[in-house]
């Protein structure tokens, strides 16, 4: 009976089976014939899936073999200050409070000083990297300006007193030479081919951490950020490698162990990393270098003229088919813009016929293009483009008397040391400048520290005369003051009420 039982319930078993079974094989006849009917294209798209476009990390170690021993550490002594506070372990004028977008040198503590104590050195740290075998080497200007002592350090723990061969604040690119031979030294690659997403990699040294390794993609190329400068000549690559305090002048790697850029600035409330990083493209850098290098100061090209942003309801207004160019704000009376015809409410639209996509782009294009040559520029006026040829004029630069490269400690009593022992960093001003503060002299006084600030000299003044010498230049200010016990200023100042004055302040260099 339980035989009998069994075998009924495996054969009702078996019969619900094939039931099973020839639903499943209608179902899939049915899908079969909708799938027939459907447009290929969606058959096509629904059978294979697409292919992943990216696969996997890289692996940055044999990378990192081949370019790391080109990358070096940098230690900096700072000049002594004056100043009831010392500075520890960074560039003298990092404050991680103070200063939305950093440079990074090591972050610095504030140590006060005893009254009538003696001002001790400040130390700073941060990166570069070897660009010739007989010990040329990039690095940022901000880690080094104001160095008393520059120590370089490879990574087999040799180390190098080095010379600062020149700075360029503008750029914030610097150049150091070591004695060596055979030196390790990197590839340049083209910053201009970056594509954002493409991987990167940085070397350096955050927070002292010689020769530390980060990785990371690119954010955005063609950067144009806020900083301290008020000339902005540099468009930045935007990654989010991890860079910090003591990156400051380490190399930017691409995926062929190429620099494309040297890491210069974050983007941080706090100091430290927080997401996005910037570097200075190296072919602008390496423009930097050379000139550095081979006339000892950069040259900038310029055209005279104001510039805005073209926004999408000035673009509708001049008649665009899209937000591009640099609206012309004003022009410079006598320049080269106004000289080749250039006017106010014109939009320059390439250079070179290389587009400018907005003003942003204008100055660092117009700044590489050598004084003297001539710039073929598209404008756009009255709905219609134009060519015009202007013949570029040299960009008088906001020397500053302390950024040479005569703060070698073996330079001793230079010309540039003679400006400094007065606690002095000037400037020459711009006609326009001189005009608008209705200045009588063009020496305008951008910093006073030390000897200087406790004579009197203020930041905003400008200087007429030196020992009796009328002096327009950083140059003459040098030549009247080199070798004098007591500098005699004759400076222009300002009240509250804009009403203007003049002083005479006797100066004892330290």
């Amino acid at each position: 009976m339980l035989r009998q039982k069994l075998d009924s319930r495996v054969i009702s078993a078996i019969a619900l089976l094939s039931l099973f079974t020839a639903c499943a094989q209608h179902s899939s006849s049915a899908v079969a014939a909708a799938q027939a009917a459907t447009p290929a294209a969606s058959a096509s798209s629904a059978a294979a899936p697409s292919a992943p476009l990216v696969r996997g990390l890289p692996d940055f170690s044999g990378l990192v073999a081949a370019v790391g021993p080109a990358v070096v550490n940098v230690q900096v002594i700072e000049r002594s200050s004056n100043s009831r506070t010392q500075r520890l372990g960074g560039g003298g004028n990092e404050d991680p409070f103070n200063d939305f977008f950093r440079r990074f040198g090591i972050p610095q503590e504030q140590v006060p000083q005893g009254r009538g104590s003696t001002p001790q050195p400040s130390r700073g740290e941060g990166s570069g990297f070897i660009v010739s075998p007989d010990g040329y080497i990039m690095t940022n200007a901000h880690v080094v300006n104001n160095a008393s002592k520059v120590t370089v350090k490879l990574t087999d723990q040799r180390e190098f007193v080095a010379k600062v061969v020149g700075s360029d604040e503008t750029s914030d690119v610097a150049v150091l030479k070591i004695d060596g031979k055979n030196l390790p030294v990197v590839r340049f690659g083209d910053a201009s081919k970056l594509r954002v997403g493409e991987w990167v990699l940085a070397i350096g040294s955050p927070f002292g951490m010689e020769n530390s390794v980060t990785a990371g993609i690119v954010s955005a190329t063609g950067r144009s950020i806020r900083s301290e400068n008020p000339r902005n000549y540099v468009n930045f690559i935007q990654t989010d490698a991890a860079v910090n305090p003591g990156n400051s002048g380490g190399p930017l790697f691409n995926m062929s162990g190429e620099v494309v850029g040297i890491n210069s600035q974050i983007f941080s409330t706090t100091g430290s990393y927080a997401g996005m990083s910037f570097a200075i493209p190296i072919d602008l850098a390496n423009n930097v270098r050379e000139q550095l290098v081979s006339n000892g100061k950069v040259t900038r090209g310029i055209i005279g003229v104001t510039i805005q942003p073209v926004t999408s309801a000035l673009a509708e207004s001049y008649g665009l088919d899209r937000p591009r160019g640099a609206a012309v704000g004003s022009v410079n009376k006598g320049g080269p813009a106004d000289r080749a015809g250039i006017q106010a409410d014109d939009v320059i639209l390439s250079v070179n016929g290389k587009p400018v996509a907005s003003n942003s782009d204008l100055p660092p294009m117009i700044a590489a293009i050598r004084p003297g040559t001539k710039a073929d520029l598209e404008i756009w006026r009255n709905k219609a483009s134009k060519h015009v040829s202007v013949v570029i004029d040299e960009l008088q630069e906001d020397t500053r008397a302390t950024r040479t490269s005569r703060n070698s400690p073996n330079q001793g009593n230079s010309s540039g040391s003679a400006v400094e022992k007065l606690g002095l960093s000037v400037r020459e001003l711009s006609a326009t400048e001189r005009r608008q503060m209705r200045a009588d002299g063009t020496l305008l006084v951008d910093e006073a520290s030390g000897a200087a600030a406790e004579a009197g000299v203020q930041s905003g003044d400008v200087i007429l005369s030196a020992n009796g010498k009328d002096v327009g230049t950083v140059e003459e200010l040098r030549a009247a003051v080199r070798g004098s016990t007591v500098a005699r200023l004759r400076v222009q100042s300002w009240d509250q009420s804009g009403q203007s004055y003049t002083s005479i302040i006797a100066v004892r260099p330290e």
